[in-house]
């Protein structure tokens, strides 16, 4: 496939990464032109001290994995994380708020970081955790994320009890249409999965296998 590296979002956000791993995170997406690095909020000055000089986004997690953060702490997690250089912010929703129709907080702490992000021109990706709802709740969450104001619809922590699936990845697509993009994330771990992932109509992919898998799109 032509390009896949630019799907990528070369990602590190296990508890035990260190800033040498970091490092090899950033020097990684350098070499092979990945599109971003998605980092917890705390790597967000060092990987832009590491990235310095090239076109390699900055995406930082907020409200990482849980959602369950107050919309005051995701928005101040957000405009730091931007003020240090995130580019790109991957926010958790409020599963449970989502769960019990509380539709109008859900669309809030959506804005709330959409907000803090804007001053900063970065873009907000909105993490669903797809294997915790239902068809339904995944399309209301795709549509409380276009209305406020998210530049992506996202799959996964990767933390949960199943990552990206493809129909999830073609249910989202299909609400969201050309308004929103759509990241999938959580076990792509081969070529085979992220070109079933794109194909189902992913315009990103987050994994943390972004090396291997564009290694084994060049044989």
């Amino acid at each position: 496939m032509k390009n896949i590296n630019r799907y990528f979002d070369h990602t590190l956000l296990k508890l035990e990464a260190t800033e040498s791993d970091i490092a090899k995170l950033c020097s990684e997406a350098k070499e092979y032109d990945f599109y971003a690095v998605c980092v917890n909020s705390c790597y967000v000055p060092l990987t832009k001290e590491l990235l310095e000089g090239s076109d390699v986004k900055i995406a930082s997690v907020i409200g990482f994995p849980l959602g369950a953060s107050s919309i005051d702490i995701k928005a101040f997690e957000t405009e730091w994380a931007c003020s240090k250089g995130a580019n790109e912010i991957d926010m958790v929703i409020h599963v449970g708020a989502l769960k019990e129709q509380r539709y109008n907080y859900v669309r809030q702490d959506i804005a709330t970081v959409v907000a803090a992000a804007m001053e900063y021109d970065a873009i907000v990706k909105v993490i669903l955790e797809t294997c915790m709802l239902t068809d339904e709740e995944i399309i209301k969450a795709c549509e409380l994320s276009l209305e406020a104001g998210a530049a992506f619809v996202k799959t996964s922590t990767g933390f949960s009890k199943e990552g990206a699936t493809a129909h999830h990845v073609v249910l989202m697509k299909k609400t969201v249409g050309n308004d929103l993009g759509v990241k999938a994330s959580g076990g792509i771990r081969d070529l085979a999965k992220a070109r079933e992932m794109i194909e189902a109509g992913a315009d990103r992919i987050g994994t943390s296998a972004s090396v291997e898998i564009f290694k084994e799109s060049e044989k």
